[in-house]
C-alpha cells in the first residue's frame, strides 16, 4: 500500500511541477505581480494537498509591506507552507537549483540563490534582497545555514539580517513544528545524507504529515536598527527556539 501511494502521490506531485514549469514559461511573462503572486500562493497549496500535508497556521504574515521572515529549516516543504499564506523569494543553498525538475521550478518563483564557497556570496545576495524589498516583496530566510530535525533550534548566522536592517524592513521570526499525526515528528525532516527522493519517499508513502507555522511578533526595524544584525539575530533566534519548544 505505502508503493501505491507513493507512486501515486509522486505522479501527481510530477504532474503540477510541470504545470508550473508550463505557466513560469508561458504565462508569467503576461501576468501583473500581483497576479504572479497569486498563482504562486495557489500552486503551493495544491502541492502541499497533493502531499496530504496538513498544515495549522497561528497568526499571520505581514502582506501590506515588504518584509524579511525567518524560519527554523527543517524540510523543503518549508518554502511552500510559508507559500501558501504570503508567496515569497527564499535565499536558498545553490544545490537545490540542480534538482531534477523541482530546481527550476524553485529558480524561476524568484529564489535568491547562494554560492557558499564564493568570496563575495554574502554581498551578492545581501544586493539581490534589496532589489526585492524595494519590490515590495518578501524575502525568507533560514538563518540556521542548514536543516535540522525540527526539534530544536541552532545558532542563527547574523550576515544577512543586514539587508533589512540598511533598507528598513521589519522583520518576522516564523516557527515550524513538524507531526506526525498528533506525535511531534522529525520523520520527514530532510537532513543527513538523504537524496531528495529518498526524503520525498518518508513523506509521500505516508500518511500523518502535519506541519504548524507560528507568526511570532514582528522585529520592527526601530529595533533592529538600534541592536543591529548580531542581536537581531539572537533575539530572533531565541524566539523560534521558544516556538519550536512547545509541546516537546
Amino acid at each position: 500500500m505505502k508503493a501505491v501511494r507513493f507512486v501515486w502521490r509522486l505522479s501527481a506531485a510530477i504532474a503540477l511541477v510541470l504545470i508550473g514549469l508550463l505557466i513560469l514559461a508561458l504565462v508569467f511573462p503576461f501576468l501583473s505581480f500581483a497576479k504572479r503572486q497569486a498563482i504562486q500562493q495557489r500552486w503551493s497549496r495544491c502541492l502541499l494537498f497533493i502531499c496530504d500535508v496538513q498544515t495549522h497556521y497561528e497568526g499571520g504574515p505581514v502582506i501590506d509591506r515588504p518584509l524579511l521572515m525567518v524560519l527554523n529549516h527543517v524540510s523543503w516543504l518549508d518554502i511552500f507552507v510559508l507559500g501558501a499564506v504570503r508567496p515569497t523569494a527564499f535565499v536558498a543553498k545553490s544545490e537545490i537549483r540542480t534538482w531534477p525538475v523541482l530546481g527550476w521550478l524553485v529558480a524561476g518563483a524568484g529564489t535568491v540563490f547562494i554560492e557558499r564557497r564564493q568570496r563575495h556570496a554574502i554581498k551578492q545576495v545581501a544586493t539581490q534582497m534589496t532589489t526585492k524589498f524595494a519590490q515590495g516583496q518578501s524575502v525568507g530566510l533560514f538563518p540556521e545555514g542548514t536543516t535540522s530535525d525540527g526539534m530544536a533550534v541552532q545558532d542563527f548566522y547574523a550576515s544577512l539580517f543586514e539587508a533589512a536592517i540598511s533598507t528598513g524592513v521589519d522583520i518576522q521570526p516564523v516557527a515550524l513544528r513538524f507531526y506526525d499525526g498528533a506525535q511531534r515528528s522529525s520523520r520527514v525532516a530532510f537532513v543527513g545524507d538523504q537524496s531528495l527522493l529518498q526524503n520525498m519517499w518518508l513523506l509521500l508513502s505516508q500518511k500523518g504529515t502535519r506541519i504548524e507555522c507560528e507568526f511570532l511578533p514582528l522585529i520592527t526595524h526601530a529595533q533592529s536598527a538600534e541592536q543591529g544584525r548580531v542581536a537581531t539575530a539572537k533575539q530572533a533566534q531565541e524566539a523560534i527556539r521558544d516556538a519550536v519548544s512547545k509541546g516537546l
